[in-house]
């Protein structure tokens, strides 16, 4: 039988309301945030179970926003623990996430999927930052920087700088992939409580629907967007080839709308690369589009009434299409 918890959320100094959850847990007050999205939300920090271990190296305090930042730059990049991962996000949302031979190769490839979203974001590495990626981020509008580790003369470049917030990550990015995380909001409806969204691609589910076979570095590419489209605003449409990213489409109210946005963003960056889609794409326009712009790839959940219909054009087209029975709605 399941614990019941009590999850205490302060409305003000004098109230508390009670919610009961699956598990026994105690919250703590971290710190009062100076406020929360906007500056007429009061907001505040609590400590949880498990939590990961992080320094804000140059001692200033993390806001609402960043907080947030923080935690899709570290769900970002923990999906690639192993390699050198560089992701950059503004308003907690992806805007740029490559995979480089080095965290400066990487770091150079995410910063040209978008430099206008990059000023002023935030930025997140898998590996140690170096003193070169310090001196390009050092050099621009960032608001916060994070990785697991720094090189001494990129550190104090850094440090140097009162406007970048710099966090290092003490709790190894394989190790941060076993924390539970939840998604909880109280509304005037109830609290919704939900398991974070930890889907992953397996043989079961992995279908190539259509003749033509994807190769295997297309399927990597695919696997990649994937992952990136996990994190991204719904619905969103992930193109990329050579494990960068060249468009995130997100937040867009039609499956369509994302695909078109896409692909007037990624221009001539579309040609022979791969396109994700975190929701089943709807009609064969979505797959008219792709054509257009060259696209070789289309991993998606699949489950439309259209299917059939799509999978004859895109074999038309001569794209590769997999259907991957995984939706990953994000709002």
């Amino acid at each position: 039988m399941s614990k019941k918890i009590e999850l205490k959320i302060f409305c003000n100094q004098n109230e508390s309301k009670i919610y009961e959850l699956e598990k026994e847990t105690t919250l703590e007050t971290l710190w009062h945030l100076h406020y929360g999205e906007n500056p007429q939300q009061a907001a505040m920090l609590f400590k949880s179970e498990n939590m990961a271990d992080f320094d804000v190296i140059n001692g200033q305090t993390l806001s609402y926003n960043e907080i947030m930042s923080l935690t899709e730059m570290a769900n970002i990049v923990s999906e690639f623990f192993d390699v050198c991962a560089v992701t950059i996000v503004k308003h907690a949302a992806p805007c740029g996430v490559a995979l480089g031979t080095n965290i400066s190769d990487a770091y150079t490839k995410a910063f040209d999927c978008d430099p206008v979203a990059s000023f002023f974001g935030a930025i997140g590495a898998s590996q140690k930052i170096d003193f070169e990626v310090a001196k390009h981020i050092n050099s621009m509008s960032v608001k916060m920087v994070f990785a697991p580790d720094y090189e001494p003369e990129a550190l104090a470049l850094l440090k140097d700088n009162p406007l970048i917030k710099v966090v290092k990550l003490n709790t190894p990015l394989k190790d941060y992939r076993k924390l539970i995380q939840k998604d909880i909001h109280v509304t005037p409806f109830g609290t919704l409580y939900q398991d974070f969204n930890n889907s992953n691609l397996g043989k079961n589910s992995f279908q190539i629907v259509t003749k033509k076979k994807p190769t295997k570095e297309q399927i990597e590419d695919a696997v990649f967007a994937w992952k990136i489209s996990k994190f991204a605003r719904s619905n969103s449409i992930v193109i990329a080839k050579d494990f960068k990213t060249s468009a995130i489409s997100q937040g867009h109210i039609s499956p369509l709308t994302a695909v078109e946005d896409a692909m007037k963003w990624a221009c001539d960056n579309s040609k022979d690369a791969v396109l994700a889609s975190d929701n089943t794409l709807p009609t064969v326009d979505c797959i008219q589009l792709a054509a257009q712009g060259r696209i070789s790839m289309i991993i998606q959940p699949g489950g439309s009434a259209n299917d059939e219909s799509m999978i004859e054009l895109a074999d038309r087209y001569n794209i590769a299409m997999v259907f991957t029975g995984i939706k990953n709605y994000k709002h």
